[in-house]
C-alpha cells in the first residue's frame, strides 16, 4: 500500500513516519510539508521519499491512502478533500471537532466507498496490550472497575480553542482505550481543571468517569501543569486485581533517537523491573510485558484496504470517543452526569 503523510510536525515525524517505515506491506510514498526546516528534517530522515507542497500534489503523484496529521482545526476539510479524491484516509485524533461532525465524515466516506479510520494508536501501547492479555486470560473474573492515570509534565504543549485542551488531546486516547477494553459508554461524569494561558483559557487536567453498558466503571485522569510524569493502570475484578506502572515505552525510545525498523523484534517491550502485578487468591505474580507495536496499526489498515482484515479503528469507533469527550465537556459545564445516546 502506498501511504502518503500529510504533515511533518511532532506527530508526523515521531508517531507516524517511523512506524510507517517499519510496517510490512506499506510504503511511505510521500510527505506534505511547507516548512523549510521540516522539509530538511524529512529529507534527512527519509531520503528518497518525495516531498510535496500540498495534499492535492501528493494525491496526483499517486497514493492508495493518506495519513492526515495536520493541526486539529484543519482536519475536517482535508479529510473531506481526500475522500472526494477517492483516497482511503487515516485521520489523527481527534478527527473531528464533535461527534456530529464525525458522523458527517463517516457518511462522506461511505458515500465515496473509501475507508476512513482514526489514528488511536495507543490501543497498541505496551501497557494496554499487556492489560488486554490479562483480561482475556479470565484471571480477574468479572471486571468492576478500571483506573487509568496518565500525567505529563508538559505545560508548554497545551493549546487553546475548540480543538485544544488536554481532554481532547491525551483524553482522546484514554477514552478510546477504555471503550476498546470495556465497550460503549452509557453515562459520563467529568471534572476539568482550567488554566489561563496568554492565548486564552484551556483545560489542563481532567477526571472522567465512564459507566459502560457492560457494567464496568472507568476512571480516567490526567494533568499537564503539576510537574508530574506518571502512568498507572488498575483493574479490579471479582477474582483479582492487576496494577501496572509501566512507562510510555515506544514514545520514550522514539525521543531517544531509536527507530523500530532498526530492531523490530525487540521493539516496544517494558523492562522486567516495570512489569505489572496480577493478584488473586493464589498470590501475586509479575506479568511479562506484551509488545507495544504502533506499526501493527498500519499493517492492519493495509490489509483492510485490500479486503483481507478488519479495519484497525473504524471512524464510527472514533465517533463514540468523540461522544464521550462531548459529554465530558457538558458534564463539567453543568456539573451533572450526562447520558450517551446510541446512534
Amino acid at each position: 500500500m502506498k501511504l502518503g503523510l500529510v504533515g511533518f510536525g511532532v506527530g508526523g515525524r515521531s508517531f507516524h513516519a517511523p512506524y510507517i517505515e517499519a510496517a510490512d506491506g506499506v510504503e511511505l510514498a510521500g510527505i506534505v510539508t511547507r516548512s523549510r526546516d521540516r522539509r530538511a528534517l524529512a529529507t534527512a530522515e527519509h531520503p528518497g521519499v518525495p516531498l510535496f507542497e500540498s495534499m492535492a500534489d501528493l494525491i496526483d503523484h499517486g497514493v492508495d491512502a493518506l495519513v492526515i496529521t495536520t493541526p486539529p482545526e484543519t482536519r475536517r476539510e482535508l479529510v473531506l478533500e481526500a475522500i472526494a479524491a477517492g483516497v482511503h484516509v487515516i485521520a489523527d485524533k481527534p478527527f473531528a471537532p464533535s461527534a456530529e461532525v464525525g458522523l458527517e465524515l463517516v457518511a462522506a466516506a461511505e458515500d465515496a466507498g473509501v475507508i476512513l479510520n482514526v489514528f488511536h494508536n495507543r490501543r497498541w501501547d505496551t501497557d494496554i496490550r499487556t492489560l488486554r492479555s490479562v483480561i482475556d486470560s479470565g484471571a480477574l473474573g468479572e471486571i468492576n472497575r478500571f483506573e487509568s492515570r496518565f500525567d505529563q509534565d508538559q505545560p508548554e504543549s497545551l493549546t487553546v480553542g475548540p480543538a485544544g485542551g488536554l481532554l481532547r488531546d491525551l483524553g482522546s486516547h484514554l477514552v478510546d482505550q477504555a471503550l476498546w477494553l470495556f465497550g460503549p459508554a452509557a453515562t459520563v461524569y467529568a471534572s476539568l481543571d482550567w488554566v489561563n494561558l496568554p492565548e486564552g483559557r484551556t483545560d489542563s487536567g481532567f477526571f472522567v468517569t465512564i459507566a459502560h453498558q457492560s457494567g464496568v466503571r472507568s476512571h480516567l485522569s490526567s494533568n499537564k501543569t503539576s510537574h508530574l510524569d506518571a502512568r498507572e493502570l488498575r483493574v479490579l475484578g471479582s477474582d483479582g486485581s492487576y496494577v501496572s506502572e509501566q512507562t510510555d515505552v515506544q514514545t520514550r525510545d522514539i525521543f531517544a533517537g531509536k527507530r523500530p525498523v532498526d530492531d523490530l523484534a525487540s521493539w516496544g517491550y517494558e523492562n522486567e523491573d516495570r512489569w505489572g502485578t496480577l493478584a488473586t487468591a493464589s498470590g501475586s505474580v509479575r506479568v511479562p510485558s506484551e509488545q507495544g507495536a504502533y506499526h501493527h496499526y498500519y499493517e492492519q489498515f493495509s490489509l483492510a484496504v485490500a479486503g483481507r482484515a478488519p479495519e484497525p479503528v473504524p471512524a464510527l469507533e472514533g465517533v463514540r470517543t468523540l461522544q464521550v469527550l462531548d459529554a465530558a465537556r457538558l458534564s463539567d459545564a453543568e456539573s451533572r452526569c450526562v447520558q450517551v445516546l446510541e446512534f
